[in-house]
Order: structure tokens, then sequence, then C-alpha cells
């Protein structure tokens, strides 16, 4: 790589993936980033073929999960990628065949109605996934400009000042949250994974990271807003996920459980205080700048090309599945039993004392959140209150944790954390976001 084009090549992919996943445009409806307006533009063109071909794919995941686990193909056992995409356990097994199995009875309207109708498996299947099928294509090929070219590591020492006294994490941490805040939550939980294997987290920082810093991205909170019908307020609802967000990371990494988790790496060595040292001669800043120079220097536009086409096939092949599976299953429990009617319950008191209208409806939506993170603005989309709204909408992202997705995903890694961790955590989430998201809905609405 000749020397002089290098700081370039850091550079401009850096700027072009900034543009692209942060920056603001403005649009009819309000403001949106570009990778929404490509997202968009390719549902009005092919959106009525996206429920056919997001079923195809379902059952395409399912069927090749089934032939590998029984098979053992030894071009997939020796691909960590295909590995990791289709030799999966039993149970994330089990949750595909039931994804497909939804798929096909949504599409063809097949079976009972409680499966297939508008309110339970087409809510998935019309509405959700072909926005997932687009937003998931664009985001996951242009992703590799914010992560192959040196960006996160420039960020990263940049911040190490920052995330340690804060957060009580590493400086390169930042490189995660920043992929999950402006790529996806599966994206930073897989980065946080992999760091922990190779020995740069300890036990405590990743599981801190997987639970705090796995947020939905940008563009799917474009989606979350859209869903409840206020698009316009957009950046106020981003600002107050993030406020709540690192309200939650500054309180939660020092109270059980996360506080609890051993301070030790993956082979069992305690941390030393000198791993994170900037070398003599440099500043936080310069020292970034050189290592996303040459973070850069290493890249192959091949490898980027690559990169850019697994995260889309994980995402399609991998996330889609679960979501249709566990959030058809959620879908309907909610449609058809009183349990989140009663999971919201103990809630109702505190939506009341925040002055939060229609606190009964609202109340139903917040334990849903668990089961998968979009459900609560499926049903609560038809409160009449905007301020409700907002507040359901804003607080269904804060909660991070939910089972289609990021939970099932930090379950699925060697990440100490377990599903009762998994669950307090939620719950904790949940009781810090609330008065936060409210105050702000009281300013606007």
């Amino acid at each position: 790589m000749h020397e002089k084009t290098s700081p370039w090549l850091f550079i401009i992919p850096s700027l072009i993936g900034i543009l692209l996943f942060i920056t603001p445009v403005p649009v009819k409806d309000g403001l949106t980033i570009p990778i929404a307006i490509m997202s968009n533009a390719l549902q009005d063109w092919i959106g009525a073929f996206i429920p056919a071909i997001m079923t195809t794919l379902i059952i395409f995941a399912a069927l090749a999960t089934i032939a590998v686990k029984i098979m053992r193909p030894a071009f997939v056992r020796h691909s960590a990628f295909l590995a990791n995409l289709f030799d999966i356990s039993p149970v994330w097994t089990v949750v595909r065949i039931v994804g497909a199995i939804f798929a096909v009875m949504t599409h063809f309207q097949l079976g009972p109605e409680a499966v297939w109708s508008d309110a339970t498996g087409g809510t998935l299947l019309i509405s959700l996934l072909p926005v997932l099928f687009s937003v998931f294509l664009f985001a996951g090929l242009l992703l590799p400009l914010l992560l192959n070219f040196g960006l996160l590591e420039f960020v990263g020492y940049s911040l190490t000042r920052v995330m340690r006294p804060f957060f009580k994490l590493p400086g390169r941490s930042s490189i995660d949250a920043l992929a999950s805040w402006l790529g996806d939550g599966t994206i930073g939980v897989l980065l946080t994974s992999k760091q922990y294997e190779e020995g740069f987290y300890t036990k405590k920082e990743a599981a801190i990271i997987g639970t705090m810093f796995s947020v939905v991205s940008i563009t799917f909170c474009l989606v979350v807003i859209d869903q409840v019908g206020l698009a316009d307020y957009f950046i106020p609802f981003y600002l107050t996920v993030v406020s709540a967000g690192i309200a939650c990371a500054l309180i939660m990494p020092r109270i059980p459980p996360l506080s609890r988790k051993p301070d030790t790496f993956i082979n069992e060595k305690p941390r030393q205080a000198d791993d994170e040292a900037i070398p003599k001669g440099y500043t936080a800043i310069s020292y970034g700048y050189e290592q996303g120079v040459k973070r850069a220097g290493q890249n192959k536009i091949s490898e980027t090309v690559q990169d850019g086409c697994k995260n889309v096939l994980d995402m399609w092949l991998g996330v889609a599945p679960i979501v249709m599976a566990l959030g058809t299953t959620a879908l309907i429990i909610a449609e058809t039993t009183p349990l989140f009617q009663w999971l919201g319950m103990p809630f109702i008191p505190l939506l009341e004392l925040l002055q939060i209208p229609f606190a009964q409806e609202a109340s139903e939506t917040i334990m849903i959140g668990f089961a998968d993170m979009f459900l609560p603005s499926i049903i609560g989309s038809g409160i009449e209150s905007e301020l409700t709204r907002f507040v359901i909408a804003a607080l269904s992202v804060s909660q991070l944790i939910y089972m289609s997705e990021v939970g099932g995903l930090l379950l699925g890694t060697k990440i100490p954390v377990s599903f009762k961790d998994l669950l307090i955590i939620f719950l904790i989430r949940t009781l810090i976001s609330l008065p936060i998201i409210a105050g702000v809905a009281h300013i606007y609405f």
C-alpha cells in the first residue's frame, strides 16, 4: 500500500460511512438518514414481492439448518461463517423451523386464523419483514465502511479516557457501542462476543457491553417511530433514547447482576492496569488516528465486499426467522390471552404517577417488549394520545433486551449472561428509562 494514500483510505470511506449512517437529511415527512431513504425506495419498487421473498429465505434457512444438522457437511464445518449461520443449537433450530411454518401459514393463509391474521403473522410478514429486508440489505452491505476502514479504531482510542471512568469499560468498547448505535444491535453483540473470545474483554466487560450498548440502530429507530405515526419527532425521539441509554449505562454496571460478574478474561486471568496505555509521545487522538490509518491499510476490497454480503445473509437467514417465530408467538399470546395485560398491571400506578394518558393500554405494551422490541409499537400504535405513543416507542427501544434478537443472540454466544440475568436487566432498564422518557414527552406534547 503506497504510504501517501493510506490516510485517504481511512478518511474517505469513513466519511462516506458517516454520511450514509449518521447524517440526517430533510425529507417531506421530517428528517431521516440516507440508508433509510434507499431502503424506502427499494420497498416502493418491489414491496409487493418482498413477503414472498422473505418466506422463501426463512424456509431456506430452516431447511439448510436441518440438512447441516443431519449430514454435517465438511464445507460448512470448515467455514466459520457457514457454521455460525447453519450449525446452531437445537433450541434455535426449532425456532427457525417454527418461523418457517408461521411464514408459510401466513403467506398462504393456511390453518388457524390466529396465526396468520393481520394482527399476528400478517403484521410480521406483511408489515415488518419487508422493512427489515431492505434495511438489512443496505445497512449490511455498507456497514464495512464504518467497521473496516479504521473509523472505530480512531474513535476507540480517542475515547479511552471517557469509557473507563464512566462506564467501567475499555476504550475499544466504544467501537462495539458505535457499531450497535449506527449499524445494528446484533452487530454489536457479535463484535462483543468475538472480542471477548479473543481475550480483549473480561467477563464483566463483555456482559456490560452486550446488555448496555447493543442498542438498535438509528435505522431501526426510524422504523419504530414511523410505526406509531410520529416520524416528524424523530430527532427528539432519538435524543431521548440516547439519554435513557446513557443513564442505564452509567447506573447498571455499578449494581447487580452486572456488578457481580467476575472481572477476569475467558482464560480466567485478571485485567492488568497498563492494558490500555497509550504509548509515550502520543495523545489519545494522534494514536487513534495512527491506528485508524493502519487498519485502513490492512483492508482488501474483496474482503470488504465479502463482509458486506455476509452481514446481509446473516441478517436475512439468521435474524428474520427468529423475528417471525418469536414475534408471531408473542403477538398470538398478546391477541388471544390476557398474559401481557397481567404482567403490565404493576406498571399502571407508575404510569399514572408520571401522568401518561391511557395508562392501562400503555401498561400492556411494557412487558411484551421482552419478547420483541417492535411489538410494543405495533400494539400501541392505535392509542389516541401522541404523548403515550411517543413514550411506548422510546421505551421499547430503551429496554434493549428482547428475545427475538439481542437477548436471543446473547444467550447464543459465550458472553456470560443467563436468561434470569437478562430478565432482571430488562426490568431495571425499564424502571430507569421510563421517568426520563416521560419527562421529555411532557415537554413536547
